[in-house]
């Protein structure tokens, strides 16, 4: 597993890099053995706002064979952040793996349940939890610019909009950060 460490205005000491190792490294051992190629990348920030009592910030995106995991939190404390992040990623891959373990049949197993150590799961309501879709929507997409977009996702009130790009032809996405800026989803190729 690589573990990538990023500081955006804080500065990234051997402690922070320390504990962050030590908290992260342990989802290693509930991923497959031969996933070597895991990367983990964690980005600590903290929030310029005084009226925010939570703001130090720990963002971890985990980069697998299989799903790309992604936690957030926030605490008052940068170390409470990064334990907060690594309990949440901890839970998701509980989640995936009973999702894996019921639907077994159907796939190819991702996770080898049998090496690897069962996490636990919070409740018992949420190991049953189904995903269940409750609403369909089909619309025509005219071919738009990136702005078009933008500007018809801020007339909607929605954060992301689904769009024809007129320049590539592919489908893109454009969605609202949580910084308040843009991003465009893009297909490769």
């Amino acid at each position: 597993m690589k573990l990538q460490v990023k500081g955006k205005n804080v500065a990234v000491t051997d402690a922070l890099f320390a504990h962050a190792e030590r908290k992260l490294g342990r989802i290693a051992r509930y991923l497959p053995p031969w996933d070597e190629l895991t990367q983990v990348e964690l980005e600590l920030s903290v929030e310029r706002n005084r009226s925010i009592e939570r703001n130090q910030v720990a963002e971890v995106t985990v980069w697998t064979k299989g799903p790309v995991l992604r936690a957030r939190e926030s605490a008052p404390d940068m170390y409470q952040a990064i334990d907060g992040a690594a309990h949440k990623l901890e839970r998701q891959i509980g989640r995936y793996r009973q999702r894996r373990r019921r639907n077994r049949g159907r796939h190819d197993a991702l996770f080898a349940t049998e090496e690897l150590p069962v996490l636990p799961v919070e409740s018992e309501d949420e190991a049953e939890a189904e995903i269940r879709i409750v609403k369909s929507k089909s619309f025509e997409m005219k071919p738009m610019t990136p702005e078009d977009a933008v500007m018809r996702m801020d007339l909607l009130h929605h954060d992301f909009y689904v769009f024809r790009n007129s320049e590539s032809g592919a489908l893109n996405v454009v969605y609202r950060r949580r910084d308040g800026d843009y991003g465009l989803i893009a297909p490769d190729g």
